[in-house]
């Protein structure tokens, strides 16, 4: 009965080898196609890098200056600026609002920095502000 014992045990020991063996073998597969596909999207990486500095050097000889992440064309948004340029044209901020196509509170907040116009707003922002007085009370009347 021993014999039987140990030979069922050396049996399932083997068998249990042999099955771990090809789960490993599919796991080392696995692993080793990833760690091909991390480096080959690391060297794509350092690729475009190398394009985007380029590009940036090609564009400082050029003149050509990227807008900046709160700009429109030559219009450059702070929060202090529109209520500024809101107060220069005696308007509420629900006036100011009406003019730009948002709520009042959304001016509110741009004034108080606690959120930023999109750029679609910024764009209209950029357009009021090349308006005169004038104009833009033409504009609140109609």
């Amino acid at each position: 009965m021993a014999n039987l014992a140990t030979a069922l045990r050396a049996e399932a020991t083997r068998i249990a080898r042999r099955e771990l063996r090809a789960e490993a073998g599919s796991a080392k597969k696995l692993s080793a196609d990833y760690r091909r596909e991390i480096a080959e999207l690391e060297r794509r990486l350092a690729t475009l890098e190398r394009e985007v500095r380029a590009a940036r050097k090609q564009a400082a000889r050029s003149g050509v200056r990227p807008l900046a992440a709160g700009s429109v064309g030559n219009f450059r948004y702070s929060s202090s600026s529109v209520k500024v340029h809101r107060k220069k044209l005696g308007l509420s901020a629900a006036e100011y609002a009406s003019l730009l196509g948002v709520h009042a509170m959304t001016v509110y907040n741009w004034e108080h920095g606690r959120s930023k116009p999109r750029r679609s707003q910024m764009a209209a922002l950029a357009a009021v502000h090349k308006l005169s007085k004038k104009e833009v009370l033409k504009r609140l009347e109609g």
